[in-house]
């Protein structure tokens, strides 16, 4: 969804969309408040400040939900869960949201400008775990993990954390480590003909680093509060889990370093021994980007699997990932008014050529995997 400005009307569609197909079922509080902004051309005026690509409905509801974090007292905090608020949905939601954020338009507009969506959803490890565990399988030891738009680099630690998969099959698998501060649940489904994964105990990651356009220090409170903001405000457990997962990084952090996805992916790469495997990383990050920046940012991968070994674990929408590789395959399309999902894909080199499979598709915020056959 990238664009070069957008209009109050462009805004507005995204709202409605956004309530429709990411918020509804999920989300009461931003689904209600989204609907609402879907028919405010004032409200939604605010987002136009937004760098160029950037204008995502998640931007503005993270800007409010940061300016509620600094004024914890006001009435709009009783209903957002993260901040210990305990009402639901009701007839004043709306008109509260709406009053403080104009009244606070000035700042709102300042953090619109400088800010963009940093989402740090930890969840996702479980949906990345199965991926990279199996890149690892196939290169026959450690393997260096690369992020590329890795935001604070929580989802570099996923071999740290534990993992409970539900299936109906086999009841409930075990991954990960089984001393860990942080264990991730995941309902794990199969489609028909699919088997269930094997997923390991271990998971050997000798290298870490992350790639973004504005690299985030999970350890200054600042900014872990702007992390804890683009949080959804009424899943505190989301919250919980950022906080966890910044703490076991605290012990051994990533390398981060500030770049291009496509510019300065082969530097990134650089930093990690040219003898160790290499797996890349995307979880949600593609579909910032236009379509010709994604193909140059294939072409990047296939430069860099020319030179080293190289797996892509991405998780994304299909259109923004793997439809150049795999065109055609409507079981990964997206359909208009129908909840959102994004792909898991697995894609390593071979002679030269991508070969690419569609592992899962996933929710979006790593609660859901459905394993496919093949």
């Amino acid at each position: 969804m990238a664009d070069a400005g957008v209009t109050v009307e462009e805004v507005r569609a995204r709202f409605l969309a956004f309530a429709e197909r990411e918020a509804a079922g999920f989300s009461p509080l931003y689904e209600h408040l989204a609907l609402h902004i879907a028919e405010d051309p004032e409200v939604a005026g605010l987002l136009t400040s937004a760098q160029p690509g950037f204008a995502m409905p998640t931007l503005l509801l993270a800007v409010a939900h940061r300016l509620v974090q600094a004024e914890p007292v006001h009435p709009l905090a009783d209903y957002y869960p993260t901040l210990s608020g305990s009402f639901g949905v009701d007839g004043r939601t709306w008109p509260l949201f709406r009053e403080f954020l104009l009244e606070r338009a000035d700042k709102a507009r300042a953090l619109v400008a400088a800010r963009t969506t940093q989402t740090n959803e930890v969840r996702r490890a479980a949906l990345l775990y199965p991926a990279v565990a199996l890149a690892a399988k196939q290169a026959r030891g450690p393997v260096a993990l690369l992020e590329v738009g890795c935001s604070a680099g929580l989802l570099l630690g996923l071999d740290r954390y534990g993992y409970r998969y539900q299936t109906e099959q086999a009841g409930q698998l075990a991954a990960g480590p089984t001393k860990t501060a942080l264990g991730l649940h995941c309902a794990l489904e199969l489609a028909p003909g699919a088997e269930l994964p094997v997923v390991p105990k271990k998971l050997t990651v000798a290298a870490r680093i992350g790639l973004d356009r504005a690299p985030v220090d999970a350890q200054d409170e600042d900014e872990l509060a702007w992390l804890e903001a683009c949080v959804w405000a009424d899943q505190p457990e989301r919250a919980r889990l950022l906080r966890l997962a910044a703490t076991v990084q605290r012990k051994d952090q990533p390398r981060l370093v500030a770049g291009d996805a496509v510019d300065d992916l082969a530097g990134a790469a650089a930093l990690a021994e040219d003898d160790l495997p290499l797996v890349v990383i995307t979880s949600h990050v593609l579909s910032y980007l236009s379509r010709e920046r994604r193909a140059e940012f294939l072409v990047a991968l296939g430069e860099l699997a020319a030179r080293r070994p190289l797996w892509w674990v991405s998780v994304d929408g299909y259109s923004a990932t793997l439809e150049p590789l795999l065109p055609g395959r409507d079981d990964l399309t997206e359909v208009a008014g129908r909840p959102a999902f994004g792909v898991l894909g697995l894609t390593h080199w071979s002679k030269g050529a991508p070969v690419a499979r569609a592992l899962a598709r996933t929710g979006l915020h790593g609660q859901r995997l459905e394993w496919l056959a093949g």
